[in-house]
């Protein structure tokens, strides 16, 4: 209903606001929906003013706008070429090589009369290799709607029929009201009375006499009313005989020439499968842009209760940037993109550097990066902040640069390991926020199943492409059973997995990997019992761990001492110490290779960095 429309439209253009306040303003913009924010200094025009921003946006499928590479467009050239040549090549056929007054006929689709020597009969098989092509569909199922048999008398009579007892079996029929394998000979005409085979430009009829039968033709039709002239054999062969293993060609193509249509069919649908892979454009589900809506202050957020028009305009507290209320949709989002970019922004590259800071600290200078107002946390170095967002303006808002910085720095190249100042910095800051050594934190889940399929030699590289699935399904209401084992494309990066919102990944969704039903600034790190005994117990972990075990093994030798130090050093990245060692071997000895590389895959080294 019209209500509902309304409603969803304001919670589609509420997440663009939320998320791009969120996201470059570090501001929880959307307080503001309802009533003026209650701890900034937002007021709700001010978010229905960035609302309109983005009133003429919505989201759908298009079609991604890029240039095709030459050797695409010299393959799609080439392929079309080839399919030229087996066109011509199978047009040979279609003549069933008769030529009739100085031409060579081609089938019909309203009347086709072979006519043959004559000879006596009980089987008579109808075989289809090829058919003409659908306009739009390109080779689909034949259909035929009569097929008669007729004998070798003064007044030939039509032994096909049904009603006279013939029985007519085929390679396989789809059934409708209109098409089933009975109208086939059931003396009725047209395409509502017909057999369609199921299986694209192929299939055959077998027409058993109720006793041997002298015959000399065969009249066949797809649609004698003439109505349709699609789905029509091009390509065929009439075989007869006394026994179905001792048929013989009486009309039509010879059995080597069936062989040949059918191997040029194949290869046509070959080509027209890469043809249609490399001519179809990608497609994105993103945003698409129509004239802007109307928007109005909403009372309480109620799209029912629209009150005063609001144009198009940042925050107050933050700028002056305003439009029109007639400005064009595209120019609303350029002065959007422009303002938050401008050199002088309070907060546009303080979020940013934070939020790369994060990426490799683990903790933002600023612990809530989506929320630099008054209910989010103070920085731990104000000035460093400051600093690093003027550097990162200073070199031309180069990320890599900012990256380099960072990473080149004494602060990032600390130990998190123990040191003289290790029982003064736990008592002052055992949280490390004040950064007197590298803050030790846990793999991210992704990273930690990545890791364990790497080490264990079975991880696919492939790049782009389908995401591979978690669950048995991709949506439905019957609920999500996860996949245990995983072959094939489930060994790829989990960069590629195929997420569904609000369901957790079996094994690895207990460390905190987020279930995609919102988007998260900050991802927690928690410590729970569900933790170690899925990273212990999980058929995930014992299938790497076997692998591993195997990696070593052939790598490495059959002797304990070899295959601890190769598993160390895949897994850890370093040798074992002797006592390490010693340990090691006794337990290989004891519980076997597979269980010690389960324990290494449970070892604080292999989950924590650095």
């Amino acid at each position: 209903d019209e209500v509902s429309k309304r409603l969803a439209r304001q919670d589609s253009l509420d997440e663009i606001v939320v998320n791009t306040g969120q996201t470059f303003l570090g501001l929880s913009i959307g307080c503001a929906r309802c009533h003026d924010h209650k701890f900034d200094p937002i007021l709700s025009r001010d978010y229905y003013a960035m609302q309109a921003f983005f009133a003429g946006v919505e989201y759908e499928e298009r079609e991604i706008r890029n240039a095709e590479p030459e050797e695409v467009r010299r393959e799609l050239a080439q392929l079309r070429r080839d399919l030229e040549t087996l066109d011509r090549d199978r047009s040979r056929y279609e003549s069933l090589a008769r030529p009739e007054a100085g031409t060579l006929r081609r089938t019909d689709s309203r009347t086709n009369r072979e006519t043959f020597s004559p000879r006596t009969a009980k089987f008579l098989r109808f075989a289809i290799q090829d058919a003409n092509r659908h306009p739009t569909l390109g080779v689909i199922e034949p259909c035929l709607d009569e097929v008669e048999v007729f004998t070798d008398e003064a007044t030939p009579r039509n032994v096909a029929l049904a009603s006279l007892g013939t029985r007519v079996t085929a390679s396989g029929s789809r059934t409708s009201d209109r098409h089933r394998l009975e109208h086939v000979n059931d003396g009725r005409y047209g395409n509502e009375h017909s057999w369609m085979s199921d299986e694209a430009g192929r299939g055959w009829l077998l027409f058993e006499f109720p006793k041997p039968v002298r015959i000399s033709s065969v009249v066949w039709s797809r649609d004698r009313e003439g109505q349709f002239t699609d789905r029509t054999p091009t390509a065929y062969s009439i075989e007869a005989g006394l026994a179905v293993d001792s048929l013989e060609t009486v009309a039509g193509l010879p059995p080597s020439a069936a062989s040949e249509v059918l191997s040029l069919g194949q290869r046509r649908k070959e080509l027209e499968s890469r043809i249609e892979r490399l001519s179809k454009p990608q497609r994105a589900f993103a945003g698409v842009f129509r004239k802007p809506d109307a928007i109005r202050r909403l009372r309480r957020g109620d799209p029912e209760q629209p009150m005063e028009p609001v144009a198009p305009g940042v925050p107050g507290a933050l700028g002056t940037l305003a439009l029109s209320e007639d400005a064009p949709e595209a120019e609303r989002r350029l002065a959007l993109a422009n303002w938050l970019a401008r050199p002088d922004h309070p907060l546009t590259a303080r979020v940013l550097v934070n939020r790369i800071w994060q990426g490799h600290f683990g903790t933002g200078i600023v612990e809530t990066p989506s929320d630099f107002g008054h209910n989010g946390a103070r920085p731990s170095h104000p000035e460093l902040l400051d600093w690093l967002a003027t550097e990162f303006l200073r070199r031309g808002g180069s990320l890599k640069a900012l990256h380099r910085l960072i990473v080149l720095s004494a602060t990032y190249r600390q130990s998190a390991g123990e040191s003289g100042a290790m029982a003064k910095g736990l008592r002052l800051d055992s949280g490390d926020r004040l950064l007197w050594r590298f803050p030790s934190r846990r793999l991210e889940s992704e990273v930690i199943r990545d890791s364990m399929v790497l080490v264990s030699g079975r991880l696919d590289f492939k790049a782009g492409g389908r995401g591979f699935d978690l669950f048995n399904q991709r949506g439905g209401l019957s609920g999500f059973k996860p996949v245990e084992s995983y072959q094939g494309e489930g060994l790829r990066r989990m960069i590629y997995a195929h997420k569904v919102r609000r369901e957790r990944e079996a094994v690895f969704g207990a460390f905190d990997c987020p279930d995609a039903g919102q988007s998260t600034a900050r991802r927690r790190e928690s410590t729970t019992p569900l933790q170690a005994l899925n990273l212990f117990n999980s058929r995930f972990t014992l299938e790497a761990s076997e692998a591993l075990a195997r990696r070593v093994s052939v790598g490495s030798g059959v002797t304990s001492k070899a295959q601890v130090r190769a598993a160390y050093q895949l897994a850890l990245s370093r040798p074992p110490d002797p006592d390490e060692e010693a340990e090691a071997v006794t337990f290989i000895e004891t519980h076997g290779l597979p269980g010690f590389c389960r324990a290494l895959f449970n070892c604080n080294e292999f989950l924590v960095y650095p």
